[in-house]
Order: C-alpha cells, then structure tokens, then sequence
C-alpha cells in the first residue's frame, strides 16, 4: 500500500496531499484580500506553485484545476488573464469556473489542483 504524504496539515485540512504520484491542492485562496482579482488570482496561484514544488511537481504535470469566483460575471475576464499568463504551454489543465458564495466579502478567488509527477 502506497504511503500518503501531507502538506501543511491541521486539525481541520491538509494544504495538499500526494497518493500514488499525484497531488491533490485543496482550495487555495490568497492572504491579502483587498487586492482586486488579477491580485487575488496571482497570490493563489504563487501558493499552488510553492505547495506544487514541495510536492516534486510542477504546474507543467497539471491533470485538473477548479476555480471558484465571487462574481464570475464581473471577474472572469481578469482572473482569465492571469490563469492563461501561469499555466504552463501546451499544458494547460482541464478546467470548471464557477461562481459561488463565499465565508467572507472580500475573498473574490478560491482555486484547487490535481498535479501529476510527484516524486516523493
């Protein structure tokens, strides 16, 4: 039986967690949240880069990604020009945006990934 690794663990989650050479990015939203969504966007995304590396993978191995939005309406365009200037060429990842309502006002972005390639 292959082991588990967890990263950033808590009582309440795992940041990301590899099984069998895959990773899997529980939803990854960013710190400051007075930016507007090409700033939120790219903080979450900066987190998955980092919990991507200590996983011994990177956005290149991309298998799935799900993005959530505040206002899809409003902020899918902007959050649609980071997301394209990230992914990696001709690697980008199959993909569902879509809107929800979240905890907190301020939080506009929450992104989760499934990475292929580990090598822990």
């Amino acid at each position: 039986m292959s082991d588990i690794t967890r990263f950033e663990v808590s009582t309440r989650l795992s940041r990301a967690a590899v099984y069998q050479g895959l990773v899997f990015i529980g939803g990854t939203t960013p710190d400051d949240r007075t930016q507007e969504i090409k700033g939120q966007t790219a903080q979450a995304l900066k987190k998955i880069d980092k919990l991507l590396a200590d996983a011994g993978t990177d956005k290149s191995r991309l298998l799935s990604a799900q993005i959530w939005l505040a206002d899809i309406e409003r902020d899918i365009g902007g959050m649609n020009k980071v997301w394209m200037s990230w992914t990696a060429p001709q690697a980008a990842p199959t993909r569902a945006t879509a809107q929800v309502k979240f905890a907190s006002k301020d939080l506009l972005v929450e992104i989760t990934v499934t990475a292929a390639g580990a090598t822990i």
